[in-house]
C-alpha cells in the first residue's frame, strides 16, 4: 500500500513521532502537517480544538492517506474517539501508547504527567493510566511555557534551563520515578527536564510506542508498504517556515526536503 500516513500536530512537536516513524517504518511515506500559526493548542476551548483539528485533517485526506496518527496529546485527549468513530481509516493517538510504556518503567506506580493546560484538564492520561492499573498515583502538571519556548526554537541554554526549573518546581516534593513527557514538544528540552529532576527519574516520551503501535496496526490491516521505492516524505506548516526549517533540521540532523507553508484554516469561532 504506496499511500501515506499522515502525521498531524499543533505544530513542530510531533516531528519527535515523525522521526520516529520513519526510523521504525523507513518505507512509509509520511505526510507531516504542523499548525504552528495557531500553535499553542493547550490553551483553547475545546472546540476550538476540535475544529483545528479537523481542519487538519480535512487537509491530509485529501492527499488520501491510509492511516492517521495525530501526534499531539491536546488533540488525542479531545478528538481520537471522534476521528476513530467517523474516519474509515485506521486513527491513532499518543497518550496510550505512552501510558503503557509508563507502566512498564515505573517500580512504586507514582507516575508524574507533564502537559499542555488542556492536556492536563482533560485527565486523558490519568485515566488511561488508572485504566490499566487502578493502584498507580497520579501528579500531573500543566507546563503551559514549554511549548511556547519550544515554538520560537529555544532548546538549550540559561534561558531555557530557568524556564524549565521554573515549571517543575511542584514535583520536586514528589516521589514520582516515572514522568510522561505529555506533549510532543517536549522530547526537544528533554535533557534539561532531565538535568532538573535528576536521574533518579525516568522520563517516557511516547514516540518510540507510538511509532511500534503503528507498524502493529499497519500489519494487522495489510497496509504496510512493500515498495522498493525510497518513500518521499511531505511536511507542511501553517506558519513560517524559519523556524519549523530549523527544528526540523536539528531533529533530523539533516536538511529535509519538501517543506512548504500552506493555508487550512476555515470560519473563525464565535
Amino acid at each position: 500500500m504506496k499511500r501515506a500516513i499522515g502525521v498531524i500536530d499543533s505544530g513542530v512537536g510531533g516531528l519527535t513521532v515523525a522521526h520516529e516513524l520513519m526510523r521504525q517504518l523507513p518505507k512509509e511515506r509520511l505526510i507531516y502537517l504542523g499548525d504552528t500559526l495557531r500553535c499553542p493548542y493547550g490553551p483553547r476551548s475545546k472546540k476550538e480544538i476540535v475544529q483545528f483539528t479537523w481542519e487538519m485533517v480535512d487537509f491530509l485526506l485529501e492527499k488520501e492517506i491510509k492511516m492517521l496518527v495525530i501526534a499531539c496529546n491536546t488533540a488525542t485527549a479531545y478528538t481520537l474517539e471522534e476521528l476513530q468513530k467517523q474516519l474509515n481509516i485506521p486513527v491513532i493517538g499518543v497518550i496510550q501508547p505512552g501510558a503503557r510504556a509508563a507502566i512498564k518503567v515505573t517500580k512504586n506506580n507514582r507516575i508524574g504527567i507533564i502537559g499542555t493546560e488542556g492536556t492536563i484538564r482533560s485527565r486523558a492520561y490519568a485515566q488511561a493510566l488508572t485504566r490499566i492499573n487502578e493502584h498507580i498515583m497520579v501528579t500531573p502538571l500543566a507546563c503551559p511555557l514549554f511549548v511556547p519556548m519550544v515554538e520560537q526554537g529555544i532548546l538549550a541554554g540559561q534561558q531555557a534551563y530557568d524556564i524549565v526549573e521554573k515549571s517543575l518546581i511542584p514535583l520536586r516534593s514528589s516521589e514520582i520515578d516515572t514522568l510522561i513527557l505529555g506533549c510532543t514538544h517536549y522530547p526537544l528540552i528533554k535533557d534539561i527536564i532531565q538535568e532538573v529532576l535528576g536521574s533518579e527519574v525516568s522520563l517516557i516520551s511516547s514516540s518510540e510506542e507510538t511509532a511500534r503501535e503503528t507498524s502493529i496496526i499497519l500489519e494487522w490491516n495489510h497496509l504496510l508498504n512493500d515498495s522498493e521505492e525510497a518513500p518521499k516524505h511531505q511536511f507542511y506548516t501553517t506558519g513560517e517556515l524559519d523556524i519549523f526549517t530549523k527544528i526540523t533540521e536539528e531533529i533530523f540532523h539533516s536538511k529535509i526536503e519538501n517543506l512548504q507553508t500552506v493555508m487550512i484554516e476555515k470560519a473563525v469561532i464565535c
